[in-house]
């Protein structure tokens, strides 16, 4: 029987490290290798920590250059003080105009109505008129605005009642009626006749009216 022989690869090896060097070594890569962890990990916060102040950096810039901005507009609107108080004094006085002026009338169209109705021969010789209050409503037709008496003189007698029933339907006369007729002492055979007389305050100017965006 043939003995088989056994292939050696090389020469014969004996590792004769002893067992507690083998560990000591093996202790120490795991040691290297976490002191390259923690240095990696202090690496790591150092540079999140250097990004953290960048950003800060840059956030502290931005907020220097919006505070100088303020500053400046700051500065630019304490220039235009005088112009600000200036707009608001205007702005009151125009209100006030606007209340003291609410009554203010327009007399020619208010005249040019009551003489439009008289007879050819009749002449307005004066009046007595008191105006209203201030429009407080949104319908100015409904509001007394002017009150009195008005004197028409004729040289000769007038139908007072057709006169006073024209008169009622004259835009803006909310009340018409006869007060007193009498001989005028301005010359024989002439007729002096006053009446009363209530106007709406459409005959207001509304000149000096405030408006909703002011003048």
């Amino acid at each position: 029987m043939t003995a088989i022989p056994v292939p050696f690869a090389g020469a014969p090896r004996v590792n004769l490290m002893p067992r507690s060097e083998v560990a000591r070594r093996e202790r120490d890569k795991l040691v290297n290798l976490w002191v390259w962890i923690v240095l990696g990990a202090i690496v790591v916060a150092l540079l999140i920590i250097a990004g953290a102040f960048a950003l800060k950096f840059v956030a502290d810039q931005r907020l220097v250059a919006e505070q100088t901005k303020t500053n400046a507009l700051l500065g630019e609107i304490a220039a235009l003080s005088d112009v600000s108080q200036a707009l608001s004094t205007q702005s009151e006085l125009t209100e006030f105009r606007a209340e003291a002026m609410a009554a203010d009338l327009a007399w020619s169209p208010v005249i040019a109505e009551v003489t439009g109705i008289l007879p050819a021969d009749a002449t307005l010789t004066g009046f007595d008129l008191a105006v209203g209050g201030a429009p407080q409503g949104d319908d100015p037709a409904a509001e007394q605005g002017l009150v009195g008496t008005i004197s028409i003189d004729s040289a000769t007698p007038l139908d007072i009642v057709a006169i006073i029933r024209s008169l009622r339907d004259v835009e803006g006369v909310l009340f018409a009626d006869g007060q007193s007729v009498t001989s005028s002492q301005i010359s024989e055979g002439r007729y002096a006749y006053q009446l009363t007389v209530q106007f709406d305050q459409t005959v207001y100017s509304n000149e000096y009216a405030a408006t909703e965006g002011g003048e």
